[in-house]
């Protein structure tokens, strides 16, 4: 299981991934808490069952399976909340380095690939994700 402990601020929801099964921290940027709304909001905390896929937009990622009310629900690689349509990107830190007062997520690129892989080689098909 891979777990994600957020914090909800107003512009955004950051987070930190864990696993007991690595070593690595990983760090998370969300849209608000705007209950669940479609495009602009995060989705609920909870349980979740998550898959390898390779998406015609953002490439191989992680998809997020039957989040209520919600479709298209990808863990990918980006940076600014402006890249995020209900998703949640991964980083190796936290920074606003845009300088636009919003926290951002850093080396995004490189932190889904070694997830992607992690994934790959030490997980079942089908995971769980449990976002508290």
């Amino acid at each position: 299981m891979i777990t994600i402990q957020r914090i909800y601020l107003d512009d955004c929801t950051v987070g930190v991934m864990t696993s007991k099964d690595f070593d690595k921290k990983i760090f998370t940027l969300e849209l608000p808490d705007l209950d669940n709304a479609n495009n602009i909001s995060c989705i609920h905390a909870g349980l979740y069952e998550c898959k390898i896929i390779n998406s015609p937009s953002l490439g191989k990622c992680l998809e997020i399976m039957r989040v209520v009310g919600r479709t298209y629900i990808r863990i990918h690689s980006g940076n600014y909340t402006s890249q995020i349509e209900g998703c949640i990107l991964v980083g190796d830190s936290l920074k606003d380095f845009n300088n636009d007062g919003v926290i951002d997520v850093t080396n995004s690129a490189d932190t889904l690939i070694w997830l992607l892989d992690w994934v790959a080689f030490n997980s079942k098909p089908i995971f769980t994700l449990k976002i508290i």
